[in-house]
């Protein structure tokens, strides 16, 4: 009866210290994540208007991250939102929430190893590139990471349904810590972000270093090479930005000990924002923008036809 006690009073005080400011809060994030998810579709149309964008690997990869980052987006607000109203969710709701939203997360970093080996193989094995990274096994690879990234969240669901099926029915604050209070999840969360990552730390470093020594040989596109090399430095360098989204935690937990919950609540907001919202928002722009075949094509629809960019049939290069 005490533990229920304590449980409905950090609620309580959860629910307390969101609902100040809220108005500020959710026009500082949503505003933004709306603008980007805008700027996400236009891309997403803007990949569907050229056959040459559907067909190569490049292309297609950069639209799945188009989509997961999309997707990204909306589970964030809509978490969001639901905690900043107060809303209470029923358990299996919750599950189902924080389920996509946990394969998401994996599936948007496997995708980034994936991003980098294609550029690999453009450079480091361009007579075969056409026969490797073709439509047929672009899909294949990505179907296998869209695998892998859901082995954790069915992990979850077993022993949520075998062993954690306490008041399965009742309404609580939406979070992997309301929902998830056994000791097995944490051990789990912790084993398959620590295998994710440097699983994909090794791919985009091998792939980064490669292509450098590549770059190196005299027999090399030195350009191509070179900006398949600051391609490959942007996805480490995304990697980072999710790999930060692991500490936050731990920070919040250091934080926690030394001040107040209402400061720890702010500072998780800071977090959020700053770690998990912006980086999903700016990384496909960013990527989008670098492709000179992409970027003249996506102004001129971004602007409804309105840009004075002279829009020039589209040509594929080796490298982005």
């Amino acid at each position: 009866m005490s533990n229920f006690n304590e449980s409905k009073s950090n609620l309580t005080q959860t629910q307390f210290v969101l609902a100040q400011y809220a108005p500020l809060k959710t026009f500082l994030l949503v505003t933004p994540c709306v603008i980007f998810l805008y700027v996400n579709g236009v891309m997403l149309f803007t990949l569907r208007k050229k056959t040459v964008f559907q067909e190569t690997s490049r292309y297609i990869l950069f639209g799945h991250m188009l989509w997961i980052e999309t997707l990204n987006l909306i589970m964030s607000v809509v978490l969001f939102m639901c905690a900043v109203s107060g809303i209470l969710i029923m358990k299996n709701v919750c599950l189902v929430l924080l389920m996509a939203a946990t394969v998401l997360y994996h599936v948007s970093n496997l995708n980034l190893a994936l991003m980098s080996l294609e550029r690999y193989v453009a450079i480091c094995i361009p007579l075969r590139h056409a026969e490797i990274a073709n439509f047929e096994r672009t899909h294949i690879a990505f179907s296998v990471v869209l695998i892998l990234g859901l082995i954790k969240s069915l992990s979850e669901v077993i022993i949520f349904y075998s062993s954690d099926t306490t008041n399965i029915a009742m309404n609580l604050f939406c979070s992997r810590t309301t929902l998830f209070r056994l000791q097995i999840y944490r051990k789990l969360d912790i084993a398959f972000t620590c295998i994710f990552f440097v699983l994909v730390t090794f791919v985009i470093s091998f792939t980064y270093s490669s292509i450098a020594v590549v770059a190196k040989s005299a027999s090399c596109d030195k350009m191509s090479a070179k900006k398949a090399n600051k391609t490959v430095l942007l996805h480490l360098i995304q990697l980072g930005l999710g790999a930060s989204s692991i500490l936050v935690g731990v920070i919040q937990e250091a934080i926690y000990v030394v001040t107040d919950f209402e400061t720890l609540m702010n500072v998780m907001y800071f977090f959020f924002v700053v770690f998990i919202i912006f980086p999903k928002c700016l990384s496909p722009l960013i990527y989008g923008m670098r492709d000179q075949a992409f970027s003249s094509l996506f102004i001129y629809y971004f602007t409804f036809g309105k840009s004075k960019v002279k829009v020039k049939p589209v040509k594929i290069e080796q490298s982005v």
